[in-house]
């Protein structure tokens, strides 16, 4: 099984590959810069090759694609911009326009772009890192860019999940929880749970939930 795990250089999409990697994936591990890639893989190990992939980057996408011969798992894991300074009533739409470049079209846009590959892959899965900060059904105010991405990501994953069923591609959304990372700071929950979290997604079987929004394997309110 062949997984690609974006933002993998650090943090939880570092753990995913190395977790995936621990089950017996090749995991692909990408960063937007070369040398942030091979580290990460040689820190990941033996299962792991390194990728340089910005998902802003349409020429990096369609490259990524004429270089793979196969893909089994996709985990869109990079995001940007936890914007705890900003409110929806006065947010920089520059920076809730960025955030959405990162958040959400990347991601759409590599499922676009490898949707061949994950079609001929006899257990093809799309897992979408999002957060509970993404549910309507508890959000209130803050973090506008983040949470605004992110919800429009988790919309992403009901239609795809629709859409893409018939070509028994699984498609959800995944919270990892509140983590200890860069992006999540301290006080968080390690690391190793959150990806966890993520992996179960990326490894279910072929009769498992597609178009879910979960935490820990357990369904979220949307």
């Amino acid at each position: 099984m062949i997984a690609l795990v974006t933002g993998a250089n650090r943090g939880i999409g570092r753990e995913i590959a190395r977790q995936l990697a621990a089950a017996g994936h090749t995991v692909l591990v990408t960063a937007r810069s070369a040398e942030a890639a091979a580290e990460a893989a040689r820190s990941v190990g033996p299962n792991a090759r390194p990728l340089r992939l910005d998902v802003t980057s349409g020429a990096d996408i369609a490259e990524a694609a004429r270089d793979l011969e196969a893909l089994d798992v996709l985990v869109n894991n990079a995001a940007i911009t936890y914007d705890t300074w900003q409110h929806a009533a006065t947010a920089d739409l520059d920076v809730v326009r960025e955030a959405a470049e990162t958040n959400l079209y990347g991601p759409w846009r590599l499922i676009q772009a490898l949707l061949p590959l994950l079609r001929a892959s006899p257990h093809p899965r799309i897992v979408n890192v999002s957060s509970e900060a993404a549910s309507l059904t508890g959000m209130g105010g803050g973090t506008p860019a983040y949470s605004a991405s992110k919800a429009a990501l988790n919309a992403l994953t009901r239609m795809l999940a629709a859409e893409l069923r018939a070509d028994r591609i699984l498609v959800n959304s995944v919270c990892p929880g509140w983590v200890a990372t860069d992006m999540g700071g301290p006080g968080g929950r390690p690391v190793t749970e959150g990806a966890a979290s993520v992996v179960w997604a990326a490894t279910l079987p072929d009769n498992g939930p597609t178009g879910g929004f979960f935490r820990d394997g357990q369904p979220l309110p949307w």
